[in-house]
């Protein structure tokens, strides 16, 4: 009778270890050996979308490559989902000694990688941002307030009751004006639909509410944006990251000719060519 006890308290502890580990925040996987470099997908996105990047860049670096919970296969995380996702990479950067790591990141990554810059805790080496805005909300929504955005609204009830035959719909729409290349649209379609329904709700209303305009005056380190021309145009893309970045001191800007939201898919070599450059640059 003692031996079954014990067979079901090991058992039970470790389904409860299997859980804990399959409900994280953020998953990441490490390759390479050199200087640290952490690098943020978008919504929806998984980490292997850093691929081509990592191969290259590994050579060199040790690579800590992010997927968010809920997204690529990941199991979702209760909510509030975005600041348990910020949390999560700041504490997986002070314990693993990533104090002075290069963060990449992309839309989201990249928001994520600005609060990160900002948090004066923390000593990071520089951040990379592609197509990434401080505050997208005050972009998407007018006369932006971030306390009206909840959860429970018409709009996010309206998207988890969604079929999802209509739901596919609108993730082929969407990723039609993320990239300019037929076979990436169809990834970032299938990124859409594998992920976790309620991550996707909710999650993007984390992600509209996040506001980090004023917290951009934190930060001292140097940053890099890249930013597509498409769909507005090269002087719309301008205009707009210099009133979002308005209170970040000193920036370098460029931006992607002919490319969509996903440059990487989109400018692949031209991408490549840019993060060697950022990357061998030295912090001034």
């Amino acid at each position: 009778m003692k031996n079954v006890i014990l067979l079901v308290v090991s058992l039970v502890f470790s389904l409860s270890i299997y859980a804990t580990n399959e409900s994280q925040p953020i998953h990441v996987e490490v390759t390479g050996k050199g200087n640290p470099i952490v690098l943020i997908p978008g919504f929806t996105v998984p980490g292997d979308i850093w691929d081509p990047l990592v191969k290259e860049l590994e050579k060199k670096y040790e690579c800590h490559v992010v997927t968010l919970a809920g997204f690529g296969g990941n199991e979702p995380i209760d909510f509030p989902w975005l600041p348990k996702v910020n949390g999560s990479i700041k504490n997986y950067i002070v314990k693993n000694n990533l104090q002075n790591a290069t963060i990449i990141g992309h839309s989201l990554g990249g928001t994520i990688a600005t609060w990160l810059a900002s948090c004066e805790d923390l000593e990071l080496s520089k951040i990379v941002l592609i197509d990434a805005l401080p505050a997208a909300g005050a972009l998407m929504i007018p006369d932006y307030n971030p306390e009206n955005l909840v959860y429970e609204s018409p709009y996010n009830n309206q998207q988890l009751a969604m079929s999802d035959a209509v739901f596919e719909q609108i993730a082929i729409n969407m990723s039609k004006g993320m990239s300019t290349k037929e076979s990436a649209q169809e990834k970032i379609k299938n990124w859409i639909l594998e992920a976790d329904r309620k991550t996707y709700v909710y999650g993007y209303t984390d992600y509209l509410k996040l506001d980090l305009r004023e917290d951009l005056k934190k930060i001292s380190i140097p940053v890099t944006i890249l930013a597509a021309s498409k769909p507005y145009g090269k002087e719309m893309a301008t205009q707009t990251y210099k009133s979002q970045y308005e209170n970040l001191k000193n920036y370098d800007f460029i931006v992607a000719e002919d490319s969509a939201h996903f440059i990487m898919l989109d400018r692949p070599t031209w991408f490549l060519k840019q993060i060697h450059m950022i990357l061998s640059s030295k912090n001034e």
